[in-house]
């Protein structure tokens, strides 16, 4: 009896699977593998593109983000004003405003203008400037003086940014009247673009 029974079960099992069955998936196998060695240097994946080794011509920050607006007939437009500078740290710096609907826009419209619109001047020994001197705009005042080696920049926000990116790294300064950094940059920039160098000041002295 136990027999009959193991005999049927054994008929069972060897029945195929009904029809409609989803069919059993066999196992996949990838095969053998081949050596994984070390990408040679400078070989890249396809389809990728090629790192920039190259350095950037300038530095670049943003110094202040404002949103703006303006009323017409159907309402208020809101967009974004970003104001940046640039330099290379050797005598070369430039700043501009950039106006769109959205930061990075207005930061690229920005960095454009002031890569178009540079200035140079003559840092003196010590990486400083070569005398005391006084920028105005408008109702703004930067006053400029010349320090040692090792004193540092000692400046607030604005004037610090362009007077980094510009190579100086020695300098006093004081901000007197408006506190707009649009006003702050352009002060500077009359301070450092009406700087003489010694022998210059040496001839007008003769």
């Amino acid at each position: 009896m136990v027999e009959k029974e193991l005999e049927g079960v054994a008929t069972v099992a060897a029945t195929p699977e009904a029809p409609g069955a989803a069919p059993e998936k066999p196992a996949f196998n990838r095969g053998p593998r081949g050596p994984r060695g070390p990408r040679p240097q400078g070989e890249r994946r396809p389809g990728r593109r090629p790192m920039r080794d190259e350095p950037k011509e300038y530095e670049e920050r943003v110094v202040s983000v404002n949103r703006v607006s303006k009323t017409v007939k159907g309402g208020r437009k809101m967009r974004f004003s970003v104001l940046v500078v640039i330099g290379n740290g050797k005598g070369k710096y430039g700043f501009a405003i950039g106006k769109a609907a959205e930061v990075p826009d207005a930061i690229k419209k920005a960095l454009e203008k002031a890569r178009s619109n540079t200035f140079t001047f003559k840092t003196s020994k010590g990486d400083t400037i070569a005398h005391e001197i006084i920028g105005k705009f408008g109702a703004c005042s930067v006053f400029l003086k010349p320090a040692t080696e090792g004193t540092g920049i000692i400046a607030g926000g604005p004037v610090r940014a362009i007077l980094e990116l510009a190579g100086i790294r020695n300098v006093y300064s004081k901000v007197y009247g408006s506190r707009a950094p649009i006003n702050i940059i352009r002060a500077t920039h009359h301070g450092l673009s009406n700087l003489k160098s010694y022998a210059k000041v040496k001839e007008l002295r003769k």
